[in-house]
């Protein structure tokens, strides 16, 4: 059996600790995800989905717990370690699509594999082969006014899977809408997921989407059960 592309063990995190307002978040998260696993996290607003999501991307840390990255453990590493880890093995997708307005979205997408290194034409090929697959390669040349919500987040969508990440984590990837976009957005996401065989974690408040991936995980007590 494989490794984990993803392992978060025990997890906690706190706000305010030691004053009258602290807040505690996670209480002892733990998640494995394997690879090529697309799993479901629920839970209410406030829960501390995007904390989760935050600490398993390296943009924050825990009070305790570890986190484990393609069998790497997170724990001590310096902080341009983390940051390659960032670039060459995470991928991120938010609700808001934050592209950049003054790029096409082409551009958009090739940005992340530049600042890697990666050759122009290199890049500008993987992108538009990114674009083709989730249906808006004649939008190529659009900057983000110019498209639609839902050609926006697809455009994100290829941008998050630029660097070719073994793990992909979304934050409400289609919360911000309608129901039929968000299905077929959606459905987009789910085939560049599963060409590319990496791991994601997506959270969503969408039970009817959430039960089209493999497994759900709720964030309750500021713990991970089966949902």
């Amino acid at each position: 059996m494989s490794k984990p592309t993803l392992s978060l063990r025990d997890l906690h995190k706190g706000y305010n600790l030691g004053k009258p307002n602290e807040v505690r978040v996670l209480q002892g998260a733990s998640l494995d995800v394997a690879p090529g696993e697309v799993v479901a996290l629920v839970a209410p607003s406030g829960a501390g989905k995007s904390t989760l999501l935050h600490i398993a991307g390296l943009l924050d840390t825990p009070d305790q717990g570890e986190v484990v990255i393609a069998g790497e453990a997170m724990n001590g590493l310096s902080d341009r370690r983390r940051t390659g880890v960032r670039r060459g093995t995470v991928g991120f997708i938010y609700q808001f699509h934050h592209l950049l307005p003054e790029f096409t979205a082409l551009e958009n997408i090739m940005l992340p594999q530049l600042a890697n290194g990666v050759a122009r034409a290199r890049t500008e090929a993987q992108a538009m082969a990114l674009l083709s697959r989730v249906g808006v390669a004649e939008r190529a040349t659009h900057r983000p006014a110019a498209l639609s919500g839902g050609e926006q987040q697809r455009v994100a969508f290829c941008r998050a899977l630029a660097n070719a990440p073994s793990l992909l984590l979304a934050d409400e990837p289609t919360g911000n809408l309608d129901p039929e976009t968000s299905e077929r957005v959606f459905g987009a996401l789910m085939d560049l997921v599963r060409d590319t065989g990496l791991a994601a974690v997506i959270a969503t408040h969408n039970l009817e989407l959430a039960a089209k991936m493999d497994r759900q995980v709720r964030l309750s007590g500021g713990v991970l059960e089966p949902a």
